[in-house]
């Protein structure tokens, strides 16, 4: 029964374009009364509140996808690569310093900025060096870490003595 009423309160402007001789021209109040005729009838016949009828018509929301990781190393634990430029980068506040670091074009193809860990380094242009994914917090856009100990990079220092 409603539906049939539904079907046939919608079906208004095709049966008006159909009696006249001329062709129809949408009278677009008309249609809006329609649809809000129709809109009430659901709505009083299914005696929800208007968010469950907003609900009904228009289907569940869509749900939001995740966001993908940025880094180019995620998903693998080591990339070998080869270094483009050693560059100095200064942390965000509060800390302070230079880091060293080196722009490395990953086996991939994918060019990314590396820490470069300990004290002192011996990287130069065209070194051939490992790295890991992990991101340096005080660093923008460094999201990857150098290996010291393997292919070019030597092993860390003692530090100061």
């Amino acid at each position: 029964m409603l539906s049939s009423l539904v079907r046939s309160v919608s079906r208004i402007p095709s049966l008006l374009a159909a009696t006249t001789q001329y062709a129809y021209v949408p009278n677009y109040s008309f249609h809006a009364s329609v649809c809000t005729m129709r809109n009430n009838i659901l709505q009083t016949s299914l005696s929800c509140s208007p968010f469950q009828f907003i609900h009904y018509r228009n289907g569940p929301p869509k749900r939001r996808s995740r966001s993908k990781d940025k880094s180019p190393i995620s998903g693998y634990n080591f990339f070998k690569g080869i270094v483009l430029k050693t560059v100095i980068r200064h942390p965000k506040k509060p800390n302070s310093g230079n880091r060293k670091c080196a722009i490395v074009r990953l086996s991939t193809g994918k060019e990314v900025c590396a820490y470069i860990p300990g004290v002192g380094h011996n990287l130069q242009e065209h070194s051939q060096v490992l790295v890991r994914g992990g991101r340096r917090r005080d660093l923008i856009s460094v999201k990857a870490n150098i290996i010291r100990g393997k292919f070019d990079c030597a092993p860390a220092g003692s530090g100061k003595k």
